[in-house]
């Protein structure tokens, strides 16, 4: 394994102690844990990549008490889904979420495939997500290596090697293999994360009382919160958007996103993006209103202080400004001017949504 070698010994010992702490202590609910069905464990799983447990929740129930089986998924209307997940963020998962459970509905009968293989090529399913359903749908030994996994053995057998490197990754993988109980890898997988969740826990680990303390490399050499090392420093696009909240008589327009980019087949107002901050006034505004719309006299309602919301690469700077108009523009599709009981059926995303909470 890598230049990374360990007896049998530490690693039935790490096993152990996880194992014993997870009897004794682990005491960590959740609605999936200890589920079978595996539509349910597949729907917690996509839920809650780049997702807080505490945030996924709600979301993970409320998709269950809607669709119960993965044959009323597949047969929900789009809008209707997006609607549902509106607030989670990426939304690529709930494309891929959609485009999965049609696969399995309607190509193969509703059944969910029960292999690791198979599991591992339906869109949007990753090898920690394959791992998780094989094992926990089918107690198959395959291990589990997501963020807590990662940190917890990074931490316990000192992982100096950059965990986003291939090298560390090699290296992960192989000691969760090595470490997986083969004949309950489901129990054994929940352990792990549930112990980097709650005990061996990113910012703030409760190493004092921790089980693994006496043998975990990083506490007795004083690394704790040098581990996991990581190399690659991420790179954040700053980019300004400015939306025109533009209504006539009992219409706003509204439309949807439809290039290839951040929230792609999402809603919104129109979209003003520019490539640097723009100061808007009520004069600015009425002026550029003019100018690209030729409208007459609109009224500036008000304009929103600057708002920001980070994603992983991005961050998005953006102001909202509501204009009231006489006339609907002709350069503006006449189909998307929508009453705000049809434009509350659609799926915005957060950096709208999270507005719109707050000025009602």
């Amino acid at each position: 394994m890598s230049n990374f070698l360990l007896h049998k010994n530490q690693t039935d010992q790490f096993r152990t102690l996880l194992l014993a702490w997870n009897k004794r202590e682990n005491k960590r609910k959740m609605p999936w844990k200890g589920e079978k069905d595996p539509y349910k464990i597949w729907l917690s799983e996509v839920i809650l990549q780049q997702t807080r447990v505490e945030q996924g929740l709600d979301y993970y129930e409320r998709f269950i008490k809607k669709y119960p089986t993965i044959n009323d998924l597949a047969l929900s209307k789009d809008e209707a889904v997006f609607k549902l997940w509106e607030g989670l963020g990426y939304y690529s998962r709930c494309r891929n979420l959609l485009t999965t459970a049609r696969f399995i509905s309607f190509e193969k009968g509703g059944e969910f495939p029960k292999n690791y293989k198979d599991i591992l090529a339906l869109q949007g399913v990753g090898p920690y997500t394959a791992a998780a359903i094989a094992s926990f749908a089918y107690q198959l030994p395959y291990a589990v290596v997501d963020g807590n996994v990662i940190r917890v053995i990074a931490r316990y057998f000192g992982i100096t090697t950059a965990i986003d490197s291939t090298e560390g990754k090699k290296i992960v993988t192989s000691l969760a293999a090595l470490l997986l109980d083969q004949d309950a890898p489901h129990i054994y997988n929940q352990a792990i994360m549930d112990f980097g969740a709650t005990v061996c826990k990113p910012l703030s680990p409760l190493c004092l009382s921790c089980p693994l303390q006496k043998k975990c490399v990083a506490y007795q050499e004083q690394k704790i919160h040098a581990l996991p090392l990581k190399k690659k420093k991420i790179n954040i696009t700053k980019r300004w958007f400015y939306y025109f909240i533009l209504r006539c008589d009992d219409t706003i327009f509204i439309q949807q996103r439809q290039a290839k980019d951040i929230w792609y087949h999402l809603h919104e107002f129109y979209l003003l993006e520019s490539d640097r901050a723009i100061k808007w006034t009520n004069k600015k505004a009425v002026s550029w209103l003019e100018k690209e719309f030729s409208i007459k006299d609109p009224v500036i309602k008000y304009i929103s202080a600057e708002r920001k919301q980070q994603l992983t690469h991005q961050q998005i700077n953006g102001v909202f400004i509501e204009v009231h108009i006489d006339k609907k523009p002709e350069s503006l599709p006449a189909n998307c001017w929508l009453s705000a009981k049809k434009m509350n059926k659609l799926a915005f995303p957060r950096f709208i949504t999270s507005f719109l909470v707050e000025k009602r």
